[in-house]
């Protein structure tokens, strides 16, 4: 049987190194969290959003909002919550992930949240369609995240076990990554044991 946290760090780990591996390894990684997506939830504390919450607390409104690596939805649920008048579009790699965060929608947020299956390092939306994009325990695709977010907009990477959590990169490497994208304004948050860092698009 696969052991998920460990397979989930060496793909993470492979990819920001060499992003052309995520083409061979994008469809175990998939199968994989398709197998979890039942049981996802059992495996989310309470701090899942604690550091994400910190990084959003002054983010003006969107109009728009990306949750990029959705999940079974928390994080687009939170962030409809948050910003009442923002429509949040959910995308997940894993069909299993998607199914599961459509059927926990609530009702009374299904006009303004939906959830597609996509692949983040080449995702079907405009350039620059998002005011505000938010990836938890994501792999980042620095290019493609520089494609969508909008001039001025706000990008948040959140990990909610800090280096702890499988799929995590260092600040250090965030930060050089996203500098060399015109990326600005870029503050780190820390609420124990989750990290975020946040950035504003030039």
């Amino acid at each position: 049987m696969i052991d998920a946290p460990r397979f989930a760090r060496l793909v993470t780990d492979a990819v920001v190194r060499r992003p052309v591996l995520w083409r061979l390894l994008r469809r175990p990684f998939r199968r994989m969290f398709d197998g979890l997506a039942p049981t996802w939830e059992t495996r989310i504390g309470p701090h899942h959003l604690w550091a994400l919450e910190l990084a959003l607390a002054d983010v003006a409104a969107p109009a728009h909002a990306l949750d990029l690596g959705t999940g079974t939805g928390i994080v687009a649920k939170a962030l409809a919550e948050r910003y009442p008048e923002a429509e949040v579009v959910g995308v997940d790699l894993s069909p299993g992930m998607i199914e599961e965060a459509v059927r926990k929608l609530p009702p009374e947020l299904s006009g303004r949240v939906r959830f597609e299956v996509g692949d983040a390092s080449a995702l079907e939306c405009r350039d620059g369609e998002f005011e505000l994009v938010v990836l938890s325990n994501m792999i980042p695709f620095y290019d493609e995240l520089a494609r969508i977010v909008a001039s001025g907009g706000t990008l948040v990477l959140s990990f909610s076990r800090g280096a702890g959590t499988p799929i995590y990169v260092p600040p250090e490497r965030l930060r050089h990554e996203l500098e060399r994208r015109a990326f600005t304004e870029i503050a780190e948050f820390s609420a124990e044991p989750a990290t975020a860092l946040r950035a504003k698009r030039r």
